[in-house]
């Protein structure tokens, strides 16, 4: 049986047409390169033809892309070798520039990223890597963001994830921690007896108007003691007490008393 070449030629054609269908999803586009020249506008998403060889296609996807800096050695501006890793989250927002301009924008992204990294913390203290986190988070940002932009990369944020310390930097951080908590310590306890002694003076002023308090303190120092089943009883001796028992009796009575 001999096939008609009408039919040989349409099946050519059909089986032509059906691997030129190509189809996108809702987070890729298709860079069109046709006989070597870029098409103004991506395709996509969708069903789309791309007529080989006339036409060759660049997938590109809009998802944002997580990137893991891996631990860059960094010089503080304090001579302070540390390792620091970071995140970096970035999308493509112009699937044409980032095809033409750049010729694998993830590895460009991500190399400079590295030297960003190392470049900017670098001038930077420790004392501040440790505790301005946020600032130099939105710093690196700004810079990655803006070498970027010729590329149609977007990048989100950046996160300083992790600083590695040498072990005598730790021990002399944690030495400084301690000493700055006993130093509050301090205040606080100094803080404390300034405002007792300010109550006591406030005390000793009411009592001096009223001398019978003194004497109702004394015995609400005895019940205090009584609960506690002690066997032995201190009771405070006014000082008044003695100078009336000297002046009664005509004797100087010795030691601390006397006084």
């Amino acid at each position: 049986m001999v096939i008609p070449p009408v039919l040989i030629v349409l099946f050519i054609v059909v089986l032509y047409v059906v691997s030129s269908i190509k189809i996108l999803a809702e987070y890729e586009r298709g860079v069109i390169f046709r006989l070597g020249k870029l098409l103004p506008h991506p395709k996509g998403p969708g069903v789309i033809l791309v007529f080989a060889p006339i036409d060759r296609m660049v997938r590109v996807g809009l998802r944002t892309v997580v990137f893991d800096v891996p631990a860059q050695d960094v010089i503080t501006r304090d001579n302070v070798s540390v390792k620091v890793s970071a995140v970096v989250y970035f999308r493509v927002i112009d699937a044409l520039k980032a095809v033409v301009e750049v010729e694998n924008y993830n590895y460009a992204t991500s190399q400079l990223s590295q030297t960003t990294l190392r470049s900017v913390l670098g001038q930077v203290e420790l004392d501040d890597l440790l505790s301005q986190r946020e600032r130099l988070n939105q710093h690196l940002q700004q810079i990655l963001d803006q070498r970027t932009d010729p590329w149609g990369i977007k990048v989100s944020a950046v996160e300083v994830k992790n600083v590695d310390l040498p072990a005598d930097m730790q021990r002399a951080i944690a030495r400084q921690a301690e000493a700055e908590r006993e130093k509050r310590a301090k205040i606080i306890h100094a803080a404390g007896e300034f405002e007792a002694s300010e109550k006591l003076s406030q005390a000793a002023t009411v009592i001096a108007a009223e001398p019978v308090a003194i004497t109702l303190r004394y015995l609400q120092t005895l019940t205090e003691i009584a609960a506690e089943k002690n066997s032995t009883i201190v009771f405070p001796l006014p000082i008044e007490m003695l100078h009336l028992l000297r002046q009664i009796t005509g004797v100087e009575p010795k030691g601390p008393a006397a006084a």
